[in-house]
């Protein structure tokens, strides 16, 4: 056994990391929330959020490259509280994740699963709903690109980011400001690859993987995440953005109900 995890259950861990890459590659995005939420079906959320830093960080590496070297400097010039802000509040969710009850932890990865489904969901118009206008209605771009909003969407991304490895704000809040393809892709994963390589250290430093061997699983688990992320790339060619869409939607969904309801107690 390694980390504790039968031949099986090993087996079962990378198809699910796979799985959440070809979503990557495929829709664009929840690569964590799949994987992470897929996982914590599978495995206690503790593990499932620890094994998806490694593949997370290795998936958005070569995407940093779609802004170009003059376009790092500026990006970072513009979002330095933004990520600062996070830094903090990954801190913090870190440290929340090593003390959080099992159950509370799975109620809360599956209720941000649902928010993300809801928020990307195109039959309710989401700017409808007074709690998320700011993340994901155009109309709240300009407030959301100040620095002090920017800053406090940032600390609440970071904490949530820490504790379930979930970025969900952090797209939204990316996506409200109306950035072209590029710049959208590339700081995207500059804050996930920065933020993800301080929760790697932090839950290293707080003893969180336990031994080598667990942190052994999210190296290993990387590969086939980048296979499933090249898979899912293929796929985009060939199929239909709305049937790719509603795919990962339903998905989501049927995830973040499980987890609900066995946080709750109902499982």
């Amino acid at each position: 056994m390694l980390a504790g995890f039968e031949t099986t259950t090993l087996i079962l861990i990378f198809a699910v990391v796979c799985v959440g890459g070809v979503v990557k590659g495929a829709a664009g995005f929840g690569y964590d929330v799949t994987g992470t939420a897929a996982l914590a079906v599978l495995i206690d959320p503790v593990s499932a959020s620890l094994i998806m830093i490694v593949p997370m960080i290795a998936a958005n590496v070569s995407l940093v490259g779609e802004l170009g070297r003059s376009g790092v400097r500026p990006c970072l010039a513009r979002f330095w509280l933004f990520l600062a802000a996070a830094v903090v509040g990954t801190a913090l969710g870190i440290y929340a994740l090593g003390v959080l009850p099992v159950a509370a932890l799975t109620f809360g990865i599956g209720v941000v699963t649902l928010g993300y489904v809801f928020s990307r969901q195109k039959a309710v118009d989401v700017s409808l709903v007074p709690a998320v206008p700011v993340l994901s209605n155009p109309r709240f771009a300009g407030a959301a690109s100040g620095k002090p909003v920017g800053a406090v969407i940032g600390f609440v991304s970071g904490v949530v980011y820490g504790a379930t490895n979930i970025a969900v704000q952090v797209v939204a809040y990316l996506d409200s400001l109306d950035l072209d393809r590029s710049t959208f892709v590339g700081v995207l994963a500059l804050i996930v690859v920065g933020i993800a390589g301080l929760r790697l250290v932090l839950a290293w430093e707080l003893g969180l993987y336990g031994t080598d061997e667990l942190l052994a699983v999210s190296v290993v688990a990387a590969a086939p995440g980048l296979v499933g992320v090249g898979v899912g790339a293929f796929a985009r060619r060939r199929l239909t953005e709305r049937v790719l869409h509603l795919g990962v939607l339903v998905l989501l969904s049927v995830i973040g109900v499980r987890l609900v309801l066995d946080g709750a107690g109902f499982v």
